[in-house]
């Protein structure tokens, strides 16, 4: 578990010039958002997935890039982690992806019967 809080923290450290990037722990594995929507993944085997769409997912696809199950997320390309100029294009198309998603719905809140 350190090891993953380690590669954690490198990655958040990693996405410093995004802005206010947020963890968040989910399924046994950690959500990254930035303005409240969630733009990468860590898996609970460590591995960095970012958000892909129908603008970018051919960059992911060509560079043999695999996805994170059913989810829109894919691997991030060899290389991505080794500091922010390789990482920069990645990041900034998974948050603009993330933004071009559906809103989430908001819940409704239940009204007290006086």
């Amino acid at each position: 578990m350190a090891e993953q809080n380690k590669f954690v923290a490198d990655v958040l450290s990693l996405m410093v010039p995004l802005g206010d990037v947020r963890e968040r722990g989910m399924f046994g594995g950690h959500g990254l958002f930035l303005d409240g929507r969630m733009f990468a993944l860590i898996s609970r085997d460590g591995g960095l997935f970012l958000k892909a769409d129908d603008v970018n997912r051919g960059d992911f696809e060509a560079r043999g890039c695999r996805t994170h199950g059913k989810m829109p997320y894919y691997s991030v390309p060899p290389g991505a982690l080794d500091g922010w100029r390789d990482m920069e294009p990645w990041a900034s198309g998974a948050v603009a992806a993330s933004g071009r998603a559906k809103a989430p719905k908001k819940r409704k809140r239940k009204r007290k019967a006086l």
